[in-house]
């Protein structure tokens, strides 16, 4: 009988328990009052959009600077992003564009081909050297293969200036120095700025595939001659 008495009573909700002043309470319970102090970050939800667009190509700007002058940093690691690498890529691969698609002659590989080439070699590039103990995420790693294309990029504006001139034999021997020279720079500066996150004993697997990976990225370019 006491049961059914008990039930038949309404649910008051939490409105008649009590809790005793002194019981500890975890969390801020502080709500902030009064207009934001000048002092305070700004929110990136409240900054204008110009403001946006010119600090993050201000970012990209001061990544390739530290392309251009490789060392041992971690500049390209702590602030990563891939709006410079994939405005490298596909500048390259606009760069390597052998003409018409119906054009019978080979005159350099296809667009679409040059953006795989580059994205999955650099993709197992990454994964080779996280299976092997880096210390370094996923994307980050991207970003500095990524970067440093540039140097083979610029290598490709000046091979597609020689080949307007002419295309005898100084100006392949002109093209050769000048890939060569974009290859060792990428393959550095790559390099010096992946070296502290892979083990010692390590390191020759992670750069061999790097090396590779610049070394075809260079061959194409070297061997590309425009569609007449």
């Amino acid at each position: 009988m006491a049961e059914a008495a008990e039930s038949s009573r309404p649910f008051l909700g939490l409105s008649g328990v009590s809790v005793p002043e002194d019981t500890p309470v975890e969390g801020d319970m502080s709500v902030p009052r009064g207009p934001p102090s000048p002092d305070d970050p700004l929110s990136t939800l409240d900054e204008p959009v110009r403001d946006t667009i010119l600090r993050d190509l201000k970012a990209v700007g001061t990544k390739f600077v530290h392309v251009l002058y490789p060392k041992r940093s971690s500049a390209l690691l702590r602030d990563w992003d891939l709006w410079g690498p994939l405005l490298l890529c596909v500048t390259l691969a606009l760069l390597l564009q052998g003409g018409s698609v119906d054009s019978k002659e080979d005159g350099g590989p296809q667009f679409a081909e040059v953006f795989v080439i580059i994205w999955f070699g650099s993709v197992i590039i990454t994964l080779n050297s996280k299976l092997l103990g880096g210390t370094i995420s996923f994307f980050q790693s991207l970003c500095v293969l990524g970067y440093c294309i540039m140097p083979l990029t610029v290598a490709m504006v000046v091979c597609r200036v020689v080949l307007l001139v002419g295309s005898g034999v100084l100006s392949f021997t002109v093209r050769l120095v000048v890939v060569t020279a974009s290859f060792a720079w990428a393959t550095f500066a790559s390099t010096a700025f992946l070296a502290d996150s892979q083990p010692r004993n390590r390191k020759a697997l992670v750069v061999y595939p790097v090396f590779l990976f610049y070394f075809v990225i260079g061959w194409m370019i070297l061997t590309f001659s425009p569609s007449q």
